[in-house]
């Protein structure tokens, strides 16, 4: 069955904006795992004060905000997400770090509803993957940086490389409790394929492509924070868990813990290890 554009981004707006609350409740362990990536994207954009700096996809916000600091009063952060869930977690975040240059749009990165030429750099982590039709996404980007801006995303490597993100739902599809999603389903993977950014960032009209891979660790305290981790984050696996009878559920808990014993350390907490891809390229 072919998918329906308008039916994709609103179920994808109404799960992450049910997701909202479970991404703030885990920002500081989220962060402190993804800091290196979200380090990697900010410098590679090279924000200076009093410069405009768009994040696409920001979710909870850490990455745009970092730039935010960076670019000054004089500056401006441009805060986008499609859900209106999720631009709230930013927004509180923002104010928690007392960031008064930090506007909040809605926005599909496909339509940016910004001019031409209007912006110095573009951030996207882990965003791109997820829209429908990325190559227009990227070719929007284009169009509202400035001639020699940056633009810096990330998305994921080989699945087999993120077992952070893959040891729940192949559990799932093991134990026959889901389905795969459909073949034509934007998804994390999606930028997998080697090759495949570079193709995308050359039909946008991007130069100067540099692609680098970097080795992430995500800590649990315990095994039972990386279920209560997979509920919180992501919105497909959540309504899965949700939907399932007490005894499936139980199976399902009992099979990742199986999985997870071969990453529990001696204190009882879990490392489970992820790769990240990291694109930049100006414009």
């Amino acid at each position: 069955m072919e998918l329906e554009p308008d039916e994709y981004r609103a179920r994808s707006r109404e799960r992450w904006g049910g997701a909202a609350a479970g991404w703030e409740r885990r920002r500081s362990a989220m962060q402190a795992s993804a800091a290196v990536v979200s380090a990697w994207l900010v410098d590679h954009i090279e924000p200076q004060p009093g410069q405009t700096i768009l994040e696409l996809a920001a979710g909870p916000g850490d990455t745009g905000l970092m730039a935010a600091e960076l670019v000054g009063p004089s500056g401006k952060l441009i805060s986008t997400d499609a859900s209106e869930e999720m631009l709230d977690v930013a927004r509180r975040r923002a104010e928690e770090l007392g960031l008064e240059n930090v506007e909040f749009k809605i926005v599909e990165g496909e339509w940016i509803d910004l001019k031409t030429a209007t912006v110095d750099g573009v951030l996207c982590r882990w965003g791109y993957m997820l829209m429908l039709d990325p190559e227009a996404a990227l070719r929007e980007t284009r169009r509202v940086l400035r001639p020699g801006g940056h633009i810096a995303l990330a998305a994921w490597a080989a699945p087999e490389e993120n077992l952070n993100m893959t040891l729940a739902p192949r559990t799932l599809l093991e134990l026959g409790l889901t389905e795969p999603p459909p073949a034509d389903e934007p998804g994390p993977f999606a930028f997998a394929q080697p090759g495949r950014v570079e193709e995308l960032l050359d039909a946008a009209g991007f130069d100067d492509a540099v692609v680098e891979y970097l080795d992430l660790r995500f800590h649990y305290p315990t095994r039972d924070d990386v279920f209560d981790t997979v509920t919180d984050l992501s919105p497909t696996l959540s309504t899965v868990l949700r939907d399932l009878s007490p005894a499936d559920h139980t199976r399902f808990r009992d099979a990742l813990d199986e999985r997870i014993e071969p990453f529990t350390r001696p204190d009882g907490g879990v490392e489970l290890p992820g790769r990240a891809l990291v694109a930049a390229a100006s414009a």
